[in-house]
């Protein structure tokens, strides 16, 4: 007998709908203060990307087991864009009519495992694509915010805080580059970077991500 696959869903808010998802892109270093606290040059750059499976969502609210093999988990707040549309070699001017809608994310990262990565000149796929790395909140449909506060707390101690008017790329920009890469489709998601302060997570903390506009993210770890 052949297995049944569910695709991975996540909640719209207003709607009992939930979105499918089929891939999770992301952008690195979007942030000038992030990327100088990674010890990179923030320099306006071609944007590169990294991967997630679409089975890494997390429902908002979730309670989830620390991740294994890492002792140094990190927390990185996002917007998400998920697309309704797709296509290749997209004009930035034309990326705005791909979106769906938009929700707070956090591109949780085995900063350990990166870290032994970079160094070995290896992917990143065991630091960033694990079970359970991609929590999200409720969809928002309709444009993304371009300006507004992004920021994160633990147990209610602030720990990032920036603007989405601090993007290096745009998310047009972002959807444009990425479309060169690969032919998006709907259903695909793409995080869009994150500002400074990341840092590590320990058992028992709860973690609260917020973007003006858009609903709040809370997942907490065992």
């Amino acid at each position: 007998m052949l297995p049944v696959v569910v695709v991975p869903t996540i909640a719209i808010a207003g709607s009992a709908e939930r979105f499918p998802v089929r891939r999770i892109f992301c952008v690195g270093q979007n942030y000038a203060d992030h990327a100088r606290e990674m010890g990179n040059d923030p320099d306006r750059q071609q944007p590169f990307f990294f991967a997630k499976p679409a089975n890494a969502v997390v429902e908002n609210g979730a309670t989830l087991p620390f991740p294994v093999r890492t002792d140094d988990l990190h927390h990185e707040v996002e917007l998400v864009v998920a697309l309704a549309a797709g296509g290749s070699d997209v004009d930035a001017k034309d990326a705005p009519g791909l979106i769906y809608g938009s929700a707070v994310g956090i591109d949780l990262t085995r900063r350990d495992l990166q870290a032994v990565a970079k160094k070995a000149g290896r992917p990143w796929d065991m630091a960033k694509g694990f079970d359970r790395s991609a929590p999200i909140a409720a969809l928002t449909p309709g444009a993304p915010p371009e300006t507004g506060r992004i920021a994160l707390t633990i147990d209610g101690e602030g720990r990032q805080s920036g603007d989405l008017s601090m993007m290096i790329w745009s998310v047009a920009e972002i959807i444009a580059v990425l479309s060169t890469y690969v032919e998006l489709a709907p259903g695909d998601l793409i995080f869009t970077g994150t500002p400074a302060g990341v840092g590590p997570i320990r058992a028992g903390q709860r973690v609260r991500a917020e973007i003006a506009g858009l609903e709040a993210l809370e997942v907490s770890f065992t």
